[in-house]
């Protein structure tokens, strides 16, 4: 598949009201038509919350489980992360599923300490790349778009997503750094935001986009307004210009340390 044709949610979400998100994103998915991929902001049926306790779900659970159905009766992935309980452990997990029903995850490599996250979470440990009607497709979730070294292309993908809780005063910084990955990774840059106030007080202002390997906008959401966002990609000229501009050919080496040294 040449084009990718991409819709992206934008939107408040209930606070730790799995019910209520799903009901919501359930009519969200009733208005798309005519698109391969849909993409959820982080954490999307909770909120950026820290209650594993009563909120953590296994990939059998009841909301992969919706994804896996809403993706096959509608014939498109749809991609958005959860928080996760995996043999003992609680992961921040960006699930995507499949229109033939199978799902694959990431889970987040950098946790955000100033919210604690690293206090209840378990770090990510491998880079995943998703392959996608011949589009690689690398998932990524909010704190990790400071790293660039963690996000970095070695000509291995197409495409990065980045699905996110990112506060308003910090619009700047996910607006900046998503057009910084997408030049210097030179790949089309996915990235899903939330509006509205969670359940800590904190403000979202959204800012989600669609960015071309240039760091041009394609496609953007109004600051703070709820809708639907979509935009289509194109691989062809994506190669095309790599082929034209090949900064991957002189791209510096590196290792990235595991996390069980």
């Amino acid at each position: 598949m040449n084009d990718l044709r991409v819709a992206y949610i934008q939107t408040e979400l209930a606070w730790e009201d799995t019910k209520a998100n799903l009901k919501m994103f359930d009519a969200y998915l009733d208005k798309i038509t005519d698109t391969d991929l849909v993409v959820f902001p982080e954490m999307f049926n909770t909120g950026f919350s820290m209650n594993v306790e009563n909120l953590a779900q296994s990939v059998n659970g009841k909301v992969v489980g919706w994804m896996k159905s809403k993706a096959l009766e509608n014939n498109f992935a749809i991609a958005g992360s959860i928080m996760a309980k995996d043999h003992g452990r609680y992961v921040n997990r960006f699930i995507m599923a499949y229109p033939c029903g199978d799902a694959v995850w990431y889970d987040k490599r950098h946790l955000f300490r100033m919210g604690e996250e690293d206090k209840v979470f378990s770090p990510g440990k491998s880079i995943e790349i998703f392959n996608f009607y011949g589009w690689k497709v690398r998932p990524l979730i909010c704190y990790d778009l400071r790293f660039p070294v963690w996000s970095r292309n070695r000509n291995d993908y197409d495409l990065l997503i980045y699905v996110a809780n990112w506060p308003a005063p910090r619009r700047h910084v996910w607006e900046t750094l998503l057009k910084a990955r997408a030049i210097e990774n030179q790949c089309y840059v996915v990235g899903v935001n939330r509006i509205g106030t969670d359940g800590m007080g904190l403000s979202y202002s959204g800012n989600s986009v669609v960015i071309d390997p240039k760091g041009f906008v394609i496609s953007e959401l109004n600051e703070g307004e709820a809708g639907i966002g979509k935009a289509v990609l194109d691989l062809d000229k994506l190669n095309q210009f790599r082929e034209k501009f090949p900064v991957h050919l002189d791209a510096d080496d590196f290792i990235i340390k595991s996390l069980d040294n």
